[in-house]
């Protein structure tokens, strides 16, 4: 099995190591210093729950250079579509299955009409139908300390399902080949609701996490921050009941998972400081696009939607 990593980041650059580790044809896409340093001496996965290790990979810039393979693994920022859609198009063409590892609603979950907060026009879900995706939620940490470097904490589990019976096959040799990597995926028969609930976490942790400029840990001590949190959380999940995707979630046994990670800043509030576009559509716009089409009202989303759009755009 070849595999693409595209957006070999700090989440998607340790799968493609481990992968590669194990005897998996890996290439990566990644770009500036980051992409320079791993064409120099692969990635160096500094700390993480294998363990520290390197490894070479082949690397570059679009995708187009680096062959065909049998499964693309889409770990990019969920706003970057829109620049890689050129890219893409050579796995539709290919007939290539993507894995999308990406936060917020993705393209798949609502196609008619298409979200135009994820995929404005309908352009992407035109090229990737249901039998060539495979969903997927990521519950790890981690970040780039350095161009080539990565360090990863929070535990190695990865929940992947299809969205159509013809995918079934390939999403267990997927599962298999990770599992011989030493990470810890998991099948799942609905991944929408998979999907959904990692969205109702991210809604909560992501933007009061920027807004407030807190980590994980800080803002789920302080009870005013919390309390925003579930706020936002329970307003997500009313949207997900509409959608018939999810029943009833204890929210603070979501709260008290997230706590594990401990000390760490999320992924928006990360974007934020480096002065980085936020994925705020995806997570944030995409929740309140389906609260407005469904008629849930989800004023708290939509308050802390508004705050970052005016601070992104005032960067």
């Amino acid at each position: 099995m070849r595999i693409a990593v595209v957006g070999a980041g700090a989440i998607g650059g340790f799968i493609a190591a481990a992968l590669a580790r194990s005897g998996t044809e890996v290439a990566v896409v990644a770009r500036g210093a980051h992409l320079e340093a791993i064409r120099r001496n692969g990635i160096t996965v500094e700390a993480s729950d294998l363990g520290p290790f390197a490894v070479p990979l082949e690397a570059g810039s679009d995708l187009r250079s680096l062959g065909t393979f049998d499964v693309a693994i889409l770990s990019f920022k969920s706003h970057q579509w829109a620049v890689l859609l050129p890219q893409l198009e050579s796995l539709a063409r290919a007939g290539t299955t993507i894995l999308t590892l990406q936060n917020g609603v993705p393209f798949w979950f609502a196609r008619t009409p298409p979200l135009a907060s994820v995929d404005p026009g309908g352009e992407i879900g035109a090229l990737f139908p249901d039998e060539r995706v495979i969903g997927g939620v990521v519950h790890v940490s981690g970040h780039i300390t350095a161009p080539g470097r990565i360090h990863q904490s929070g535990g190695t589990r990865y929940v992947l399902g299809g969205l159509h019976p013809a995918s079934d096959g390939l999403v267990e040799r997927v599962i298999q080949r990770m599992r011989v990597a030493g990470l810890e995926p998991e099948r799942t028969h609905d991944v929408r609701a998979v999907v959904w609930l990692k969205l109702v976490n991210n809604v909560g942790l992501n933007p009061v996490s920027t807004l407030r400029g807190m980590t994980i840990h800080q803002m789920l001590a302080d009870q005013s921050s919390r309390e925003e949190v579930r706020a936002l959380m329970f307003e997500a999940l009313e949207v997900g009941r509409a959608l018939a995707v999810v029943r009833d979630v204890d929210v603070d046994a979501r709260l008290a998972y997230a706590q594990r990670l401990g000390d760490v800043k999320t992924s928006m509030l990360q974007d934020a400081l480096a002065n980085r576009p936020l994925e705020l559509d995806p997570i944030v716009g995409a929740a309140v696009e389906l609260g407005d089409r469904l008629g849930v009202s989800v004023p708290r989303l939509r308050a802390v939607y508004e705050k970052l759009r005016a601070r992104a755009a005032a960067v």
